[in-house]
Parts: structure tokens; sequence; C-alpha cells
């Protein structure tokens, strides 16, 4: 597509998302005729009308093998912005997912809550994830209120989701990990361990999900 055809597209069409499209073409590539369950986030609360939400919405999928896959709306350039055609990257690059141990999208509430969070970091501060970063707190569970071995997170490429190229540049899928505070501190000790304990989480899960009822740490 040339930029001449995007403009044209765009006046065209007031409802075309081209970001947002790519998003969603990839999820239904991997889960074909579902309908997630979406959350959007209220307007007024937006980053762009003054509030301190900067992302647009979630998805949820069910995946067959018993976990919830969540991708996140926002930070990637999801509307028509003619000065971000052809860019290297659109917006920071990646849209954040998770994959979690839960029955119902309800259940998943708290991990919204921690990708919003993750998100505003990014947007106020300008530091963006890539593969093989760890995320600490303060030493509690990740899910505030509910106990879980689960303190902190890597950053990982998501294990299905695949990166694309579109009009507004790159696009990756980074998925967040649940990690132990014994994992993350051997992770802080040698990077080396980071590799490892990659290893070691997908002999027991594949995918990578994040199982906050885990009782133990593989490092």
């Amino acid at each position: 597509m040339t930029k001449e055809e995007y403009i044209e597209k765009m006046n065209s069409d007031d409802d075309w998302a081209p970001g947002w499209d790519a998003i969603e073409g990839e999820f239904s590539r991997l889960y074909p005729g579902q309908e997630p369950s979406h959350y959007g986030t209220l307007m007024p609360k937006r980053a762009i009308f003054g509030g301190e939400e900067y992302l647009d919405g979630f998805s949820v999928y069910k995946n067959e093998a018993g976990y919830l896959h969540i991708v996140t709306f926002g930070m990637t350039e999801l509307y028509c912005e003619p000065d971000s055609f052809g860019e290297e990257y659109s917006r920071w690059g990646y849209e954040m997912t998770m994959k979690l141990k839960e029955k119902e999208p309800s259940d998943c509430m708290w991990a919204i809550n921690v990708l919003s969070n993750l998100a505003r970091y990014t947007y106020k501060s300008e530091k963006y994830f890539v593969a093989g970063d760890h995320i600490g707190g303060n030493g509690s569970s990740i899910h505030e209120g509910t106990p879980s071995l689960i303190t902190a997170l890597l950053v990982v490429e998501d294990t299905t989701a695949s990166g694309q190229d579109t009009v507004h540049g790159r696009v990756d899928f980074l998925q967040l990990v649940g990690i132990t505070q014994s994992e993350l501190e051997a992770i802080r000790k040698e990077s080396s361990n980071t590799e490892r304990l990659i290893e070691l989480m997908k002999k027991d899960s594949p995918e990578l999900v994040t199982d906050m009822q885990r009782d133990f740490s593989y490092l």
C-alpha cells in the first residue's frame, strides 16, 4: 500500500483502524471463529483526554489447552495516522500479552491492571521493554491481595502470536510471564539464568502459561 492509497482509504472509511485490525488479524489466526471477551477503557480516563489510561482496551481469548490469552491494544498505532505510515516501528513496536491458568476472563482483571500499569510506565518514562527483560516488584504477589509465590515478571516473545509488518511499522507481541522471587534473584545475579529459566519452564509449560498457584521455583 502506498501512502496515497492509505490516505484514500482513510478518507473513504471512517471506521478503518489498521493497527487494531493487525492485532485482531493475528489473534483470529490463532483462535479462528472465536469472539474474545473485550474490555475497553473508559474514554474520559484515557490519556489523550487527560486521564491515566494509556491503552484503549484488552481482549481475552480462551485457548483449548486450558489457559486464557490476553492481548493489549494501544502500545502500537491503532488508528489512522498518516505521519505514522511507513515507520520502522508502530509506536513502541509491540503489544503486551499474558497467558494465565484461569477459567474465566473475569478472573483476569488483576492481570489487566498489571498490563495497564506497565503501559503507563512506558508512556510516562519512555522506557520500553524487550524480550529478556525482567520486572521486579516489592516481593509480594503480582496479584495484589492474593497470596502467591509469583512476585515478578519475565518478558519473552509470545510463544504463539507472531509479529508482523504493518502500514505503521513493525508490531511484535511481548508475553509477560510470572516468576518467583527466587527466580528473579537468580536472573539478577547472572543474566544467563534467564535462558536457563525459560528452558526449564517450557518443559512443564511449552507456552509459558503463568500459574499463580505454582508453589515451587525452577531456580
